[in-house]
């Protein structure tokens, strides 16, 4: 039997830049010089580059997802006793659900490993908002998750070094590269981590609208029927919910005054301003739960998870879990007494009218440069900057009244979020048409039917 030729990083970044289609040794290849550090940054950003305007193909995909997965330590949930059930949002602005669903979906017999990750262009990150609470660890070792999971049901936490550590080297490029926007490469960060945490079910959260890495509705599509085939193909059910990015979700935007919003839900309020949040996460963990063997349909998922929201225990689950994680929960006992923030200011309404359109992606940016989010990968975050929003779309202003109140780590940062809120934020005379939260659903039948129609 012939030996393999030696594989050269330099040969498949010119077969990518050229169109042609790399594979599964010479994927694996690329994965594993990520994750052990023997091929260089600057070659990785140029497979990455070629990658992304190339476009990769289901078998580069799948291929990629896999390598990525096996490129270090896997999790094994075998000792918890109940079905891992996670859920994974393409990234969006003001995306708080996970602060809900785990301890919704954990309270009703779900186990949730959870594996999040850090702001990434416009998108706030799950992480940098949980460690706005002081003492909070998110870099837990596996050992140490298993704990947490055990006691809790819930854990979210980062990638350890040796848990995925192909997907920490791209994922990091990906954001000082352009080369975010790529269905292959998303598919592939996401799920490798989600398959190393040995997940039986997944539910997939694919933004749509302004503020989605994927504008177009057939990108969008594409996109989650392309995850869930690969998860499918790899042995984790999975389903895929296209939900609204057209405006923020909830009221606020940052770190820690999501985390405050999200404990305002899980105290059983209602505010108007939230209840697309609240809304959205229990249609979530409603399908967790559904996944999770502990309810028959995702309706019936969802009346557990609203119970769970009403008689305070997922609350008690969220701030056992936070302890359990070295979280100091008596911040919440006075929110807006802990909140710090460097600046503030109050948007007013320029003119009177409806609040027609939010360009959602702008709305992130000024975020981030409130000091929110990074520019750069390792880069500390301000935990008390973001944006809390007095009217969201559809609501009826008028001049002079408050529509945001911006925090920024200091005045000098100010301007450029003022600006861009003016330009993302248009008002119209008239109201504009409502937008379903919740748009197609994708299970592994309907995806692949959907991959074998898709032109790409």
């Amino acid at each position: 039997m012939s030996t393999p030729a030696p594989l050269h990083t330099i040969d498949l970044i010119r077969k990518k830049r050229d169109g042609l289609t790399l594979d599964d040794r010479e994927i694996a290849f690329l994965a594993n010089g990520a994750a052990d550090g023997s091929i260089p940054i600057e070659q990785l950003a140029a497979w990455l580059m070629a990658a992304w305007i190339r476009g990769l193909s289901l078998g580069e995909t799948r291929a990629l997802t896999i390598a990525m997965r096996d490129s270090g330590e896997k999790f094994s949930p075998a000792r918890l006793g109940k079905v891992a059930v996670d859920k994974h949002s393409t990234g969006g602005v003001g995306d708080k659900t996970s602060f809900l669903i785990a301890p919704l979906a954990a309270v009703c017999g779900v186990a949730v490993p959870m594996i999040s990750g850090r702001a990434l262009g416009h998108t706030g990150g799950t992480l940098d908002k949980l460690e706005s609470i002081p003492g909070y660890r998110t870099a837990l070792t596996l050992s140490e998750f298993e704990t947490v999971l055990l006691k809790c049901g819930a854990s979210i936490v980062s990638q350890t070094p040796s848990l995925v550590p192909a997907d920490r080297v791209f994922y990091a490029l990906r954001d000082r590269t352009g080369t975010v926007e790529s269905p292959g490469l998303i598919c592939a960060s996401i799920l490798s981590k989600k398959l190393a945490a040995g997940l039986d079910a997944l539910v997939l959260d694919v933004k749509t609208g302004s503020g989605a890495f994927l504008r177009k509705q057939e990108d969008s599509q594409y996109l989650a029927a392309l995850m869930v085939a690969t998860a499918e193909a790899a042995g984790t059910r999975t389903v895929a919910l296209l939900t609204d990015m057209g405006q923020p979700l909830g009221r606020a935007a940052g770190n820690w005054i999501e985390l405050v919003e999200s404990v305002e839900l899980l105290r059983g309020h209602r505010p108007a301003q939230s209840e697309d949040l609240r809304e959205l996460s229990l249609i979530l963990a409603g399908w967790m739960i559904h996944l999770g063997g502990q309810a028959a349909t995702p309706e019936a998922g969802y009346a557990r998870a609203e119970a769970a929201l009403g008689d305070g225990s997922a609350l008690g689950n969220f701030f056992s879990m936070i302890e359990a994680q070295g979280g100091d929960v008596s911040v919440f006992n006075d929110p807006a007494g802990f909140h710090k923030p460097g600046a503030t200011e109050v948007l007013l309404a320029w003119e009177s009218g409806y609040i027609a359109e939010m360009d959602t992606t702008k709305i992130g940016w000024a975020v981030q440069r409130l000091g929110a989010g990074r520019e750069k990968a390792g880069e500390p975050v301000d935990p008390h900057a973001g944006i809390d929003f007095n009217a969201r779309r559809g609501a009826r202003v008028e001049q002079g009244q408050p529509i945001a109140t911006l925090y920024a780590t200091s005045a000098a940062l100010l301007a450029e979020p003022i600006a861009l809120l003016k330009e993302a934020i248009l008002i119209s005379k008239t109201a504009p048409s409502k937008v379903p939260l919740v748009g197609r659903i994708f299970t592994r039948e309907n995806a692949e039917a959907h991959l074998r129609d898709a032109v790409r």
